[in-house]
């Protein structure tokens, strides 16, 4: 896995949050990102380049069509979901009610939890009330990874966007600008992104 890249332009801090495509990690059974050169410079003239791979695969996000019966598919999503204020917040193991409402006094509408956590049932409940719109994790599913239907239905049927598979090792808890546009891909149910986070 590819470590966090950071890049200064003007005085402004770029931290790539995102998983490298090939080498990055996909939730069980589903299909690894896979290239295959059909085009050379040797042969062609050119070069050209077959991709295969899953919408789910390394970072991206979920459209509700992922989990909810006629949801929004990834080209319907509202584009300024995934680029403004965005809070950063450590967290380790179960994230339960008295976390998340901790949480959510003090984040902005985009929430990035660092660390090995995944959110509870109750906590989603909350979240769905709240003013969060987008909420991202370093793990390649926002809840149980075994069983991570009753988390995403709950957030999903709001509206809530979650962000997965996140690289936040290298970033310290604080405020960010957030950019993570999915692709434009008519009628699927998910897209890689390119997270970045952005700092004065």
């Amino acid at each position: 896995m590819c470590e966090n890249l950071c890049e200064v332009v003007d005085e402004v801090k770029i931290i790539d949050i995102s998983q490298e495509l090939f080498s990055c990690r996909v939730y069980p059974g589903d299909t690894f990102p896979k290239y295959e050169q059909v085009k050379t410079i040797q042969q062609d003239n050119y070069n050209l380049t077959n991709i295969s791979m899953s919408a789910h695969s390394g970072t991206h996000i979920d459209a509700p069509s992922h989990f909810i019966p006629k949801g929004k598919a990834v080209h319907e999503l509202d584009l300024s979901l995934f680029y403004g204020l965005c809070t950063v917040v450590e967290c380790n193991g179960i994230i339960g009610e008295n976390e998340i409402m901790e949480i959510l006094a003090n984040c902005h509408e985009r929430l990035l939890l660092k660390g090995q956590n995944e959110l509870s049932d109750s906590a989603a409940a909350l979240i769905a009330k709240s003013h969060v719109k987008l909420i991202g994790v370093e793990s390649q599913s926002v809840g149980n990874m075994n069983h991570p239907l009753s988390v995403h239905v709950t957030l999903l049927e709001k509206g809530i966007i979650p962000l997965e598979g996140l690289i936040l090792s290298n970033v310290n808890p604080g405020e960010y600008v957030l950019s993570a546009f999915p692709l434009h891909m008519r009628g699927t149910d998910g897209s890689p992104v390119r997270a970045v986070l952005i700092k004065q």
